[in-house]
């Protein structure tokens, strides 16, 4: 029986860890081969190694264009196609109310989280347009669909990425191209536990803090976001384009969310924080 994206070649940036980390080793359990882009270069090697023969790494800052154009150049060369191109890099960026954020702090979060996934988009384009197939998903935010689950300046570029996308799937749908989204909920990763002030070593802790807010009584984890992507990326959606798939246990369902961003000046805005 062959895998759900066999044969298939995609993109994952922010792929070295969380959410990313986690779709990349999805794709390829079901047949496809991977290119891991991230800033984080241990880490996205050593899951390379991990990963085997149908992936590679390439250091990639997605706010750079030259770094994004030739990450998707370097998967057409090595694998002769482009069919998925996740956009999921991202950070959460400066925490605190906005008469205190900083113009630079603000800049940095936009260029990561909304810049990033533009450029994603526009180079995944350039090649699979030609191709006349292919998939863009891009990681939005349950951020992106309700004020107040997120620092401003990421809730902006989530809402931002949710609009993108909308637009880009109708210019593209003619060349045969569907473009999503995935607003995940909180799920267990080092960034999670980063904002909520856990130990990002103590998964069981960050778990069970997570699940305290879930309507269905337990955490999210990469895997789940993982899955939400491959249906994506597969045929299996090959009548979905233009959708935000909310990925969050129901909890945007209500509206009542707790608020854990805007009730101090902490900053949890730092290169290691690129990840989603």
């Amino acid at each position: 029986m062959t895998g759900r994206l066999e044969g298939r070649v995609a993109v994952v940036t922010g792929g070295a860890s969380g959410i990313g980390r986690g779709t990349a080793r999805r794709f390829v359990d079901e047949g496809a081969m991977v290119v891991v882009a991230d800033i984080q270069d241990g880490p996205g090697s050593a899951l390379v190694a991990e990963l085997g023969n149908g992936a590679l790494f390439h250091h990639t800052d997605v706010s750079v264009e030259d770094d994004v154009a030739d990450v998707v150049d370097l998967a057409v060369a090595e694998f002769g196609q482009l069919d998925v191109m996740f956009n999921n890099a991202g950070i959460v960026g400066v925490v605190g109310p906005i008469a205190e954020t900083p113009v630079e702090a603000w800049d940095t979060t936009i260029a990561i989280d909304l810049r990033g996934v533009f450029l994603g988009v526009k180079h995944a384009a350039r090649v699979m347009t030609p191709q006349g197939s292919g998939s863009i998903i891009s990681t939005s935010s349950t951020a992106g669909v309700l004020g107040g689950l997120g620092p401003h300046a990421y809730t902006a570029a989530k809402h931002a990425v949710i609009g993108l996308t909308k637009s880009v799937a109708n210019e593209l749908a003619q060349h045969g191209i569907r473009v999503n989204a995935i607003s995940p909920g909180s799920t267990v990763s080092a960034m999670t536990a980063a904002v909520v002030g856990d130990d990002p070593t103590d998964e069981e802790g960050v778990a069970r803090h997570i699940a305290a807010d879930s309507p269905l009584g337990y955490a999210g984890f990469p895997e789940d976001i993982a899955n939400a992507a491959l249906f994506l990326a597969s045929d299996e959606s090959r009548y979905v384009s233009g959708h935000t798939l909310v990925v969050d246990a129901g909890q945007t369902t209500s509206g009542m969310v707790p608020n854990r961003f805007h009730l101090g000046e902490t900053s949890i805005y730092r290169e290691a924080g690129r990840r989603n």
